[in-house]
């Protein structure tokens, strides 16, 4: 090796020398001249970074995410019946202020608002009363008619389906009449009672709550506790029950004066209808 090169091999071996000892210095430096969030933190990246003491020009920390944009969040429509409580909250408040100053401008104000108010109700009537006409379903004048035409016809047929049930009354059922002497709504309901049970040949018992007599029902009987028995209202007078033979139990009717036909009606709703089911 000539002298030339053995220098030249002397100084380079210097400089690795050098640079060994400097490049650990460095990186601590780098480790110092770091950002503290980059000092402080403890992740997996920093921590491969610090072992293998990668200096400062490196990234030993993750980018934190940009927060996502928060989408605006719009507030949903007021519900139906918030709306219509603010306008009636509106038109109270407009007729309270034209009470108490009753300015031309306020009472004109709770004028024009209280008839777009009007107009409103008049629309939902008229879609109200189209709705019906369209749906047979709603129409509840098809069950109950209103109509002069079509309301003798429902009669006439609720009529002839009456008569029909009050012919086989008498096969089942009886009825108990309660009168008193000195009652004088009992003068009005006794004959129209015994005409109504003589049409349709119902038997018939008539009970004298004061003992005294009854022109028109001679074979009276006086009472001895069947108005209690039969759960009955006392000392009112006149009063109809019908008696079940078959389950054994009395079905009141009424009491006061009554028409034949209201008589009749009731007769044949407590016989032959439900509850709820003729409305």
């Amino acid at each position: 090796m000539t002298g030339t090169r053995a220098a030249y091999c002397k100084q380079s071996a210097k400089a690795i020398a050098l640079a060994l000892l400097v490049t650990p210095a460095t990186g601590a430096l780098a480790q110092e001249r770091a950002p503290e969030h980059v000092r402080a933190t403890d992740s997996a990246d920093a921590l491969y970074c610090r072992e293998r003491k990668l200096g400062y020009w490196f990234y030993c920390v993750r980018p934190k995410p940009e927060p996502e944009q928060r989408q605006e969040k719009t507030a949903p429509p007021p519900s139906a019946t918030a709306q219509l409580d603010a306008l009636t909250a509106e038109l109270r408040e407009l007729k309270a202020r034209a009470v108490i100053d009753p300015s031309p401008a306020n009472v004109t104000a709770y004028i024009r608002f209280q008839r777009a108010q009007l107009d409103r109700a008049s629309l939902f009537s008229d879609v109200w009363q189209r709705a019906i006409w369209q749906d047979p379903e709603l129409d509840y004048t098809l069950e109950r008619p209103v109509s002069t035409l079509a309301k003798r016809q429902w009669q006439d047929a609720r009529s002839a389906s009456r008569d029909a049930a009050m012919a086989h009354l008498s096969e089942r059922y009886g009825l108990f009449y309660f009168f008193a002497q000195s009652c004088g709504a009992c003068e009005v309901m006794s004959p129209i009672v015994k005409s109504v049970a003589s049409r349709w040949h119902i038997t018939i018992r008539a009970i004298s709550t004061d003992g005294g007599p009854s022109r028109h029902f001679p074979g009276y009987v006086v009472e001895t506790g069947q108005r209690e028995a039969m759960g009955l209202r006392p000392a009112i007078t006149p009063a109809l029950v019908l008696w079940d033979s078959k389950t054994r139990r009395p079905i009141p009717i009424g009491y006061g004066v009554l028409s034949a036909d209201e008589l009749q009606d009731r007769i044949y709703l407590l016989t032959t209808k439900e509850a709820g089911h003729d409305f």
